[in-house]
């Protein structure tokens, strides 16, 4: 039995994720799976530039991923970067930050940053690749903290479309009260509803058969559509929530106060301000899905671009 073991590191605008895993007879297996929010993306739709403070909580969270690496004896590892990385201005700071630590573990690694093209590809053949042939063709939206992706097709991708709308961004940019006003949340939505519609001109989501979410936002709403009391991962992964359960979650979440967030049983303290600007983003995907291609259940996925990272090195 041949044994080869990778690492993938996901960094986004809102979380720093790694996976570790081992190819087994073709297959990859995972042998270690992490998550921590950075916020690396803090301010930079305003300011056009990473925050020191944003830098040090991705640098405390690397050097610890890098030790990881170094304690399972990971010899490859590829570092993506993604839609924060592509809009600072000092980003010159944070690859030298990457090689600096990673390089000490695996000699040259550093991160690099994908244009949302490949963004978009390494989450597709992340998301689909325990889905069945007959459920074809997907449209698999990627929701992260300063894009959505949007990329059909059946096991490669036909069209993709990066959109700078995400949970982050959208919250920086129109949510500023605690519950959002009925105007900001008005703005949000014709903010997201325009950058929709670049995605479906550029994707025909019509000949989609099935919708596949990944990311952060989309699957803690599958955790309470499904009234968890703790994040369960097994239980998220290929649920499937129909839009009558979906939409009056994201309703909810939109109207709550963050203090009512807070409480809630699986969500992550670091996605508590933002999942309201995530949850219009997947209103109005639904409502366009369900217009388009009659779709009305998502499917969520917990293997993404992560996933897709790891295969395209093993």
């Amino acid at each position: 039995m041949e044994v080869s073991r990778v690492a993938a590191i996901d960094c986004g605008t809102n979380s720093i994720r790694l996976l570790i895993a081992e190819k087994v007879d073709g297959r990859l297996r995972d042998v270690h799976r992490e998550m921590r929010i950075v916020r690396l993306g803090q301010g930079v739709d305003a300011t056009g530039q990473f925050a020191p403070d944003a830098l040090a909580r991705t640098k405390a969270a690397l050097v610890d991923y890098a030790e990881l690496l170094r304690s399972f004896e990971v010899p490859k590892v590829r570092m993506v970067a993604t839609s924060a990385t592509r809009d600072a201005a000092n980003r010159d700071a944070f690859f030298a930050m990457t090689a600096d630590v990673l390089g000490a573990v695996v000699p040259g690694a550093v991160a690099e940053v994908i244009t949302g093209t490949e963004e978009a590809a390494l989450s597709f053949h992340g998301a689909i690749d325990e889905l069945d042939d007959a459920s074809a063709p997907f449209v698999v939206v990627d929701l992260g903290g300063g894009s959505t992706e949007v990329v059909l097709g059946e096991r490669d991708v036909e069209a993709s479309f990066s959109s700078d709308i995400g949970c982050v961004r959208l919250t920086e940019r129109c949510l500023h009260s605690d519950p959002p006003t009925a105007a900001e949340i008005a703005a949000a939505r014709d903010v997201v509803r325009e950058g929709i519609g670049e995605a479906l001109r550029a994707v025909p989501v019509e000949r989609a058969r099935t919708w596949v979410g990944v990311a952060g936002t989309i699957t803690t709403l599958s955790a309470l559509a499904q009234q968890m009391t703790t994040y369960d991962s097994d239980a998220i992964h290929l649920s499937r929530v129909g839009f009558g359960e979906l939409l009056p979650v994201c309703d909810e979440l939109i109207a709550m106060t963050r203090e009512q967030r807070a409480v809630l049983g699986p969500m992550h303290e670091g996605r508590v301000d933002v999942i309201g600007g995530g949850a219009i983003i997947v209103e109005e995907l639904a409502s366009a899905l369900g217009s388009r291609a009659g779709i009305d259940e998502l499917v969520v996925s917990e293997h993404d671009i992560l996933d897709g990272i790891a295969m395209s090195i093993s």
